[in-house]
């Protein structure tokens, strides 16, 4: 088995429908197989599934397990070479899987790549490139530094400024909205951080990999459309409990280890 896929759904069941349909034509000469855990979703997104994509591995929750414990369910039985773990509000480019698992068959250092990702309305989302979220890089985002100071590499390493939007390179931190995964690497660092419910992990999984000597790169050959924030409402106060909660853990599990 070449690729497993691994969509988290809670309640979104048309981005979910779209998020597979696309999926499927991406994934049309590759030996691979599809997962989605839905985290007790009260929208039909099960039933869904079920009429639509009867070939899908469907794991349903009886309760929101939130993002990693949901994940980790579907990569223990997955039997893909490579782990694709992707957001149900995303749209695959027909070429994207392709060209990923090329780059990922020709640098066996890499663990961890990611993609372009643009809006709805078609323009670059600079989450699709980050850096590690130290004290100082998370200060300069906080304060607006980094807005100040786009492409300054002392100002704006959360976002990697510096670096072009259509350079590959290698990077800090692969988004969890689309983070392509080497099953080997991911036996050898361990699965997603059960202690982040919801936002963190990638950082966290990204962190531990390069920790274990893999590399994680923004290839920006191809691209895929993410419709953000459809779970989680931005600057809800559950947003911001989730968000900076998981920053807190980060900083408390790496940098804070007294």
């Amino acid at each position: 088995m070449e690729l497993s896929i691994i969509i988290v759904s809670y309640n979104v069941k048309d981005l979910l429908q779209q998020a597979i349909s696309s999926l499927l034509v991406a994934a049309e000469d590759i030996k691979s197989e599809i997962f989605v855990v839905d985290n007790s979703s009260k929208d039909k997104s099960v039933e869904m599934v079920k009429n639509f994509f009867p070939q899908v591995n469907l794991i349903e929750n009886a309760k929101n397990e939130g993002f990693s414990v949901a994940n980790n369910q579907a990569i223990v039985k997955a039997k893909g070479k490579y782990i694709l773990v992707i957001n149900p509000d995303t749209i695959t480019n027909k070429d994207t899987l392709s060209k990923t698992i090329n780059f990922l068959n020709n640098r066996e250092d890499v663990g961890c790549l990611g993609v372009r990702m643009l809006n709805g309305q078609g323009e670059f989302l600079p989450e699709s490139k980050r850096g590690l979220p130290t004290p100082w890089v998370s200060f300069c985002k906080l304060s607006g530094l980094n807005r100040l100071f786009p492409k300054s590499k002392l100002f704006n390493s959360y976002y990697l400024g510096y670096i072009n939007e259509f350079e590959t390179a290698e990077v800090d931190v692969i988004a969890g909205a689309f983070m392509l995964l080497r099953a080997s690497a991911l036996k050898k660092v361990g699965l997603f951080d059960e202690d982040f419910f919801m936002y963190g992990e990638d950082i966290d999984l990204s962190y531990r990999l390069k920790l274990a000597g893999f590399k994680n790169y923004y290839f920006p050959e191809t691209y895929i459309t993410h419709f953000k924030g459809q779970s989680t409402r931005k600057f809800s106060f559950k947003y911001l409990q989730s968000f900076y909660g998981s920053m807190f853990i980060f900083v408390r599990k790496h940098f804070l280890k007294f």
